[in-house]
């Protein structure tokens, strides 16, 4: 039997996680929520996601300064690719974002139900 995927989604934006939330769950996956990039930080070192799904905009700790703060963290269990969550297609942010480390991205603004767990999937693979 496959084992299930966890999914740590680290995003401020309550219409959107919630959202985000309620379609991954369906399609069968355990999703965590952090609500900005501290808490989403905190998550990560704990490790054990499959799959990290990190917001680029946020208050406290954005989403680049969680991936530079990564760089120099151990977290407990390894993590999974982390993939940003972004509504900004053509920003120099993606770029900087990518030699982070980040393996991806997503356009919010882009996504169906259907292509969310499709390019879930796919990072996943």
């Amino acid at each position: 039997m496959e084992t299930v995927k966890k999914i740590l989604l680290i995003e401020d934006d309550l219409y959107t996680r919630e959202l985000f939330e309620e379609i991954l769950k369906d399609a069968g996956f355990v999703v965590t929520v952090a609500l900005d990039g501290e808490l989403g930080f905190n998550k990560m070192l704990e490790g054990g996601y499959d799959l990290i799904l990190l917001d680029i905009i946020m208050p406290i700790m954005d989403g680049l300064e969680v991936l530079t703060k990564l760089k120099s963290a151990t977290p407990k269990q390894k993590n999974g690719p982390v993939v940003m969550l972004t509504n900004l297609s053509h920003d120099p942010i993606i770029k900087d974002a990518l030699s982070k480390g980040a393996n991806g991205y997503l356009i919010k603004s882009d996504l169906t139900p259907e292509t969310l767990v499709k390019k879930v999937r796919g990072f996943l693979e």
